[in-house]
């Protein structure tokens, strides 16, 4: 299989561009037709990673974080970035990235984060915005089955865990084709009248090219009949964060210890106790501190994330737990989640997780 391939193919189950727009995913770097001799799964590409995968003959890494964020202008190895790109490239090594894709996606680091946590009832935290649009298309009766199979076909009326999802009004239509048309019935410069039905479909933002194009090349007519909505719903299913409850509440010693044990902590950093029981916990992998107040809006008793600064603790107002549990920490159980994924829709080639160390932060205890 073909790096292109293959990153066709898993954006299939993950998207890039459901990804953050400040983020850079997909293929960072490498030759897109070159034939996959193997895969890395990391949490960050860095030069050990790349030396693995040079020592594994595997010419394909995919990684978590990307190594390529911003404001690279050259590439000549003067730091820890440019020098593990570099032997990549010399190598003939391509790196794919995914972060905020994941982040995003329904299943993705925080789902994994509240099925560690044993959390109930899970709803995403900060749901994505101005990202669903709905088509109307008005299409002849005995062609509207074709093209709703079409429009399916290219990814709408997806709406959470179901699919095929469409509505449909049936309606007279007139038009009259003018000189220099070539309509499929009907006569020049002669009004005519038709059968036709209103079709409705909802579809994500980024899927819009495809559906428009599945659309017109679906349909009967020289000249279809649509229009584009854009919908104030939020996607319930796609967006940042996630929260839900305990099925028994716990003291918050109590929630302190049992957070440490899971995620295997030396420390965690909180804000002060409010001496209330802990029912209700929000979480976020890695920079989190953007969700502290979408966490106490869903009336959250706990909100768990890292890189939380000192002046975010004082957001909690005595009403919240924050937690800092470490920006590598929260994300730990990416890699697996990722080779998992892997393993069972690639089988043609080997796949396998980086042994080397990857987070850059040591504590002293």
């Amino acid at each position: 299989m073909k790096i292109r391939e293959f990153v066709t193919e898993f954006e299939k189950i993950i998207p890039a561009r459901q990804a953050e727009d400040f983020d850079n995913v997909g293929l960072l770097c490498g030759n897109p037709e070159r034939e996959i001799s193997g895969v890395l799964i990391a949490h960050d590409a860095l030069e050990n990673v790349i030396d693995e995968a040079i020592s594994k003959n595997i010419n394909f890494v995919f990684c978590f974080h990307p190594i390529i964020f911003s404001g690279l202008k050259s590439i000549t190895g003067k730091n820890y970035v440019e020098k593990a790109v570099l032997k990549a490239l010399e190598n003939k090594i391509a790196i794919c990235a995914i972060h905020t894709a994941f982040d995003n996606n329904y299943f993705g680091v925080n789902y994994k984060i509240c099925e560690v946590l044993g959390v109930k009832n899970q709803k995403v935290l900060m749901p994505k915005k101005d990202q669903l649009k709905k088509l109307e298309v008005y299409v002849p009766i005995d062609s509207a089955d074709k093209l709703k199979d079409a429009l399916f076909d290219a990814g709408a009326g997806n709406i959470g865990f179901y699919d095929e999802c469409s509505f449909t009004i049936k309606g007279d239509g007139t038009f009259r084709p003018l000189e220099g048309s070539h309509p499929v019935s009907g006569t020049q410069n002669e009004r005519e009248n038709a059968d036709e039905v209103l079709l409705s479909v909802i579809f994500e933002d980024y899927k819009k090219h495809q559906i428009l194009f599945a659309m017109k090349q679906n349909h009967p007519y020289e000249e279809v009949a649509y229009q584009l909505i854009s919908l104030e719903n939020e996607n319930q299913y796609t967006g940042l964060g996630r929260f839900g409850d305990f099925e028994n509440e716990m003291e918050e010693l109590d929630f302190l210890k049992f957070i440490k044990e899971k995620f295997n902590l030396d420390i965690i950093r909180h804000s002060s106790l409010n001496n209330k029981k802990i029912k209700r916990v929000g979480v976020l992998g890695g920079s989190g501190a953007s969700g502290i107040k979408a966490a106490m809006a869903a009336k959250c008793d706990a909100y768990l994330t890292g890189d939380v600064k000192y002046h975010d603790f004082f957001s909690a107002e005595g009403k919240m737990l924050i937690c800092d549990i470490g920006h590598f920490e929260s994300e730990q159980f990416v890699v697996q989640q990722l080779f998992e994924i892997l393993s069972e829709k690639f089988t043609t080639f080997a796949i396998a997780k980086t042994t080397q160390k990857t987070n850059p932060v040591n504590y002293f205890i």
